[in-house]
């Protein structure tokens, strides 16, 4: 009896691995302790598999019109995703916008520099954003010190990086003196300390946006975003300091 009840669930396990899906997920830099966190607890209860391909939102949407495979794209800004519906590859009933951010200007966590607005950046030498002419968090940076009139004076002084958790390693290393990072990512990181928020009516619209890509067949694609956009995983964003958006 014992062998037949073994033999039964070990034909039980077999059966639900063959029916997992491995879910392929292109998502900003920014989101991953948050979307990694979520994957974790899907993963346990649907047997599914989730891999991330994690960097700057432009990156990631320039290899999906490549032809990388993938399932799922959950980007930085509205831009990039609006390149891939234009290309096809994303529905635009498909899309959801579900989180916000806020810009911060970090400095090394020992530095005696204080800083207190947007004009004080001019004192500096070297400035970290992620490229400010195609990555989501370094185009945000760039608006808002176009809107405070300061981009033309600090421009020579970016140091252009990858993407947002560059700009903040670059801070972290002390080989800058400030960067401009999202609030989430500067509250994950221990050598850095924020020396001012931007306020969120100074500062431009950040919205992340969340879309199955269209040529993917897998039902746990769909099943995986239908998590992403869950009560369980906006707990899991809140605690880590994003915005939530009304989505749907």
């Amino acid at each position: 009896m014992k062998q037949v009840l073994a033999t039964s669930i070990l034909a039980l396990a077999l059966a639900g691995s063959a029916n997992a899906e491995e879910v392929s997920v292109f998502a900003a830099a920014s989101l991953t302790d948050a979307v990694q966190e979520i994957a974790r607890a899907y993963a346990a209860s649907s047997g599914n598999k989730v891999v991330f391909n994690l960097g700057a939102s432009n990156d990631l949407a320039r290899q999906i019109r490549a032809g990388a495979a993938a399932d799922v794209f959950f980007s930085a800004d509205s831009a990039q995703m609006d390149a891939l519906e234009r290309a096809g590859l994303v529905r635009a009933q498909d899309r959801v916008e579900v989180l916000s951010n806020v810009l911060v200007v970090i400095v090394p966590a020992d530095s005696t520099d204080s800083l207190r607005s947007a004009a004080d950046l001019a004192s500096l030498r070297r400035i970290a954003l992620a490229d400010p002419e195609a990555v989501p968090a370094g185009v945000y940076a760039r608006t808002y010190l176009q809107s405070a009139g300061l981009w033309e004076k600090l421009k020579e002084r970016v140091v252009p990086t990858l993407n947002v958790r560059a700009a903040l390693a670059a801070v972290e290393s002390g080989n800058v003196e400030a960067g401009i990072v999202y609030r989430t990512d500067a509250a994950a990181a221990r050598r850095v300390r924020v020396a001012f928020e931007v306020d969120r009516e100074q500062g431009p619209r950040i919205v992340y946006v969340l879309a199955p890509l269209a040529s993917s067949k897998k039902a746990a694609a769909r099943d995986f975003v239908r998590h992403l956009l869950s009560a369980e995983a906006r707990t899991i964003y809140e605690r880590h300091g994003f915005l939530l958006m009304a989505g749907r």
